[in-house]
């Protein structure tokens, strides 16, 4: 890592000798000290090492990388090395940005800290994939969408660095309808339905650092429309239906170091009917939470007794739709529900946050609206939450 780590400075923010013969701001040899030597034309801000000027840089704001880039081809370079990223990660600087489609024109980044709405590239799929139900999460600095082609299924990725979409490589046994949770670089799938419809119990891990997926041991039962997540630094699944008709109680627990499945019976005792959405779980500080649709309420659940408390009210209804077109996410330490409001003035997306650690009285929990998307229906179609 730490050879990685170097490569992408000297490589990317010093650039190549040949692309800048005798103009480059080449980065000399490290002191006794750790810190770089460098003559006082070569800072990226003069009159600081490099390493304390790449810390300042680390800490700005997400939305501000696309100004540095603009300054001059050093910092151009500098920021689509990832190497600000990499900083950022080593000094537990996170921004949690939102992404969302929720009207035909594709794929939009909210930045809750500046208040502002970024509309991501095409994707430059076929139309098979572009008007197919798609299903997508974060991992690492990337967005992957999944969905189905002429012939079969396909992934496509959105690289944060990068700004652009590019194929991803398919799974062993691709699927759609699957449960999925991501941590930190990686994440895994699990469950859902191939090409023919037949409902699997296998399991897949993917790392965003190398592209790659791996096969995992399978799970107990098959599954497919059930939902996935992290907690503890351990996979779970819950929720699901293994055919049409009978759904699942149990969840499922993967134990990363093990690779060993544990059964976990009425985890999830809430019924999963063909026409309602998978399970809307989130977790925030290895806390589940879950919504339930028929009476639009959160419910915390209990590790140690296996069980569901009820924590107050969603601020929009899950009910009317049977979950769909809701997203209900972790959001760093609070909660994030995002759904549409149709009012005097027309229809909109609206985007609430709760934090748990502030309690809730008397079954009210305190949702505070961090954005508002006007005009653009009430549905939204794909959701997922990217920390960098």
């Amino acid at each position: 890592m730490a050879s990685e780590t170097k490569k992408l400075k000297n490589e990317y923010l010093f650039g190549k000798e040949e692309e800048e013969k005798g103009k480059r701001m080449r980065l000399e040899e490290e002191d006794d000290d750790g810190h770089c030597k460098f003559r006082s034309s070569d800072s990226l801000l003069p009159g600081l090492h490099d390493d304390v000027a790449l810390t300042c840089l680390a800490r700005a704001s997400r939305s501000d990388y696309a100004s540095l880039s603009c300054l001059n081809a050093r910092f151009n370079s500098l920021v689509k090395s990832g190497y600000l990223y990499d900083i950022r990660r080593r000094i537990g600087v996170v921004e949690h940005w939102v992404y969302m489609v929720c009207d035909p024109r594709g794929w939009e980044a909210f930045d809750p800290f500046g208040k502002k709405w970024l509309r991501l590239p095409k994707i430059p799929c076929d139309d098979c994939f572009n008007y197919a139900d798609k299903e997508s999460l974060a991992v690492g600095s990337e967005l992957l969408v999944f969905g189905r082609e002429l012939f079969d299924f396909a992934i496509w990725k959105y690289s944060l660095i990068q700004n652009n979409w590019e194929k991803c490589e398919g799974m062993n046994h691709r699927r759609c309808l699957f449960g999925s949770g991501s941590l930190g670089s990686i994440s895994i799938v699990a469950g859902g339905s191939d090409k023919n419809g037949n409902v699997l119990k296998s399991a897949e891990l993917y790392d965003s650092l190398t592209g790659r997926w791996e096969i995992l041991p399978n799970m107990h039962s098959p599954r497919r429309l059930c939902s996935g997540f992290f907690m503890d630094e351990k996979f779970y699944v819950i929720g699901g239906m293994t055919n049409p008709t009978d759904s699942l109680t149990c969840g499922e627990e993967f134990d990363l170091q093990t690779r060993k499945w544990r059964k976990i019976e009425c985890m999830y005792p809430n019924i999963n009917r063909a026409a309602q959405a998978p399970p809307l779980v989130a977790v925030v500080n290895n806390q589940l939470y879950a919504v339930e649709y028929l009476t639009n309420m959160v419910k915390k659940y209990d590790k140690k007794k296996n069980s569901w408390e009820v924590l107050g009210r969603l601020p929009v209804r899950a009910d009317s739709s049977n979950g769909w077109g809701l997203a209900f996410k972790a959001f760093g330490e609070e909660l994030l529900v995002i759904g549409g409001n149709r009012g005097p003035e027309g229809e909109a997306i609206i985007l609430s946050s709760w934090a748990p650690k502030s309690g809730c009285k008397d079954g009210t929990l305190d949702w505070k609206v961090i954005g508002l998307k006007e005009h653009s229906g009430v549905f939204v179609y794909n959701c997922a939450v990217m920390g960098c």
